[in-house]
């Protein structure tokens, strides 16, 4: 079933850039969500918003805003990030195939900048740009580890690929020549489909930042090790099939690294330095900014 915020309304045939928005019970962030891509400086756009089987009334709280185009998909049925990201990449009109959460915030420069770096670089196939971390309460708790060069995103692949999902724009053509690996790996499908691709691809960083990218609540510890697990499961077999036994004895060297320092997070030894500290005062004022003027419109009347 699609559903459209104006059904009487065309919608436009040709936009520049598709934007995929996949949610599941994205509650009262979704309307921030949306409203930060209708609030884009650069508009010829489309935003696909595909309902991955919400139990939640999110959808009440985007319903006055009317755009053409903006188009909801709604089937009842839960299939997974990957699966409905697939069927956003069928359904794109879009030369550029942008991704976005539900709970994430784009800033108004986002897709201009994206757009700009692919029509000044032919050879781009996959851009991202850097991003704060926000709390449920829409505070900054950090900037978003990110790689900028090719070179520098992929110069250790056993280590995964620091190149934030959401912020993601890339031609159609690469994602649909790539895809998404269905079923999916445990909450790591970015890392099996950039691992997949690297070698004959071309990514690339905006630095600066241009996205809020929210982390909610408290660190699930058994959400966090299997995901770990599931990036090194995907590693080991594609490294053997390549021969590259040392990235083999890298990548297992890493997740111990990785596992053994969320444990010791977990456990609260050693003195960690507040992300908040470090925070550049005008990244803060921006993003303070950038809220403020999306709040005007952050209630439903």
């Amino acid at each position: 079933m699609v559903d459209s915020f104006q059904s009487d309304a065309q919608h436009n045939s040709s936009p520049l850039v598709t934007v995929a928005m996949p949610i599941y019970n994205a509650g009262d962030y979704l309307r921030l969500a949306v409203l930060s891509i209708v609030k884009q400086t650069f508009q010829n756009w489309e935003l696909l918003i595909i309902d991955d089987g919400s139990t939640d009334n999110a959808f009440r709280n985007i319903s006055d805003i009317k755009d053409v185009r903006i188009r909801i998909l709604r089937d009842g049925t839960n299939k997974g990030l990957a699966a409905r990201l697939n069927e956003c990449i069928d359904l794109a009109s879009g030369k550029y195939f942008a991704r976005m959460d539900g709970d994430d915030v784009s800033y108004p420069e986002r897709l201009m900048r994206q757009v700009i770096w692919f029509e000044e670089n032919c050879a781009l196939d996959l851009v991202a740009v850097r991003a704060i971390t926000i709390d449920e309460n829409n505070k900054i708790t950090g900037l978003f580890p990110s790689a900028i060069t090719h070179d520098e995103i992929c110069a250790k692949p056993w280590r995964g690929f620091y190149f934030p999902h959401p912020t993601w724009m890339g031609k159609i053509e690469w994602f649909r020549k790539y895809r998404y690996t269905i079923p999916a790996p445990f909450f790591c499908e970015d890392q099996e489909l950039l691992l997949r691709s690297y070698r004959d691809s071309t990514f690339g960083t905006v630095d600066e930042a241009l996205f809020a990218y929210r982390v909610r609540g408290k660190v699930d510890q058994r959400k966090l090790s299997k995901t770990r697990r599931a990036v090194l499961n995907l590693q080991l077999p594609h490294f053997s099939s390549l021969n590259q036994w040392h990235f083999v004895l890298l990548a297992t060297a890493a997740f111990v690294g990785k596992r053994s320092g969320d444990l010791v997070k977990r456990a609260g030894i050693g003195t960690f330095q507040s992300m908040r500290d470090i925070i550049d005062a005008t990244v803060a004022l921006k993003w303070n900014t950038i809220l403020a003027c999306l709040a005007t419109e952050s209630k439903v009347p």
